[in-house]
């Protein structure tokens, strides 16, 4: 396996050197177990890159190009304390419908799942729960696909697992998906997760960064509780004071996430929260640095009957 992950680095260099020099620092405390994770994704990117007569090179000028955009959103957030949209319908029409802007940014999303440290903690709580449960899971759902990362480990963990639902809005994080992780086992659903059918329940459903997506946060972790299985438990992660040209729901603190979750009938047995620099809670709390929160919830015991 090649080392994809620095040839990424490098390439990045080439084109913004002081970029790239933070990331290696953010980056430096981390195991090797992160290096290896990112270069068998990078493996299975790449060769969807092929597929598609594209190249790595292709995937960082996407890359920065929606970090450009992100520092536009934080200028904008930092003046008026709230994110650029408000409501779906505008992020529908500035991203959403437009194919060009969707190919830079999913893209360049992709990258950022291993050169951004927080992104990858966020990850490696979500894996090390995943490994936890292999031989106790039977059906499996995934809202807000993304890149593959999340289901592709899923698929590799959960052997007993015949197939995976992936329920996204997106044709583009679709077909990403399916390009990317090339599985015969997943079950696409292009829909509004709402309009999901709840006939049948799950032992593990992912819902990574999806609830800054949407206008109203609680009804999606209610929907959860209703697709939850009674002992099943969902990955739940959403960002806080992070702009995005899509994020519409602005978490000021993870309290605020947390109080959302037990409204729902939702428990949490395990979290985490990583500020996007290498800062103490009180200097990310002042400066409203991008925080990213996740926790492990379950169906709380008076919804378990």
């Amino acid at each position: 396996m090649g080392d994809y992950l620095e040839s990424i680095l490098n390439l990045l260099d080439r084109k913004s050197p002081s970029h790239c020099a933070k990331l290696r620092h953010n980056l430096g405390y981390l195991e090797r177990d992160h290096a290896f994770k990112a270069n068998e994704f990078f493996a299975r990117y790449e060769h969807f890159l092929l597929g598609q007569k594209l190249s790595l090179d292709f995937s960082i000028d996407c890359y920065l190009r929606m970090i450009e955009d992100m520092n536009l959103e934080r200028i904008s957030f930092t003046r008026d304390g709230r994110y650029s949209s408000s409501s779906f319908s505008e992020v529908e029409e500035r991203v959403y419908s437009s194919p060009e802007v969707m190919t830079y940014y999913m893209h360049g999303l992709v990258l950022a799942q291993f050169l951004w440290f927080e992104q990858y903690e966020r990850f490696a709580f979500f894996y090390r729960h995943l490994v936890q449960t292999a031989g106790k899971v039977n059906s499996y759902l995934e809202i807000g696909g993304g890149h593959g990362l999340y289901l592709c480990q899923a698929i590799e963990q959960l052997s007993e697992v015949k197939h995976f639902d992936l329920v996204d809005i997106s044709q583009f994080s679709l077909k990403l998906v399916d390009g990317i992780v090339d599985s015969e086992d997943i079950h696409y659903h292009q829909m509004d997760i709402f309009d999901f059918s709840e006939s049948q329940t799950y032992d593990f459903i992912t819902m990574g960064e999806v609830l800054e997506h949407v206008e109203d946060p609680l009804a999606l972790l209610k929907k959860i509780g209703r697709l939850l299985g009674k002992n099943g438990i969902s990955f739940i992660s959403a960002p806080v004071n992070a702009p995005m040209i899509d994020h519409i729901y602005l978490f000021n603190n993870e309290q605020e996430i947390r109080e959302l979750i037990s409204t729902a009938g939702l428990r949490i047995i395990d979290e985490k929260r990583m500020a996007s620099e290498h800062v103490g809670d009180k200097f990310a709390a002042r400066f409203r640095v991008p925080v990213m929160y996740a926790a492990m919830v379950t169906l709380k015991n008076d919804n378990n009957g």
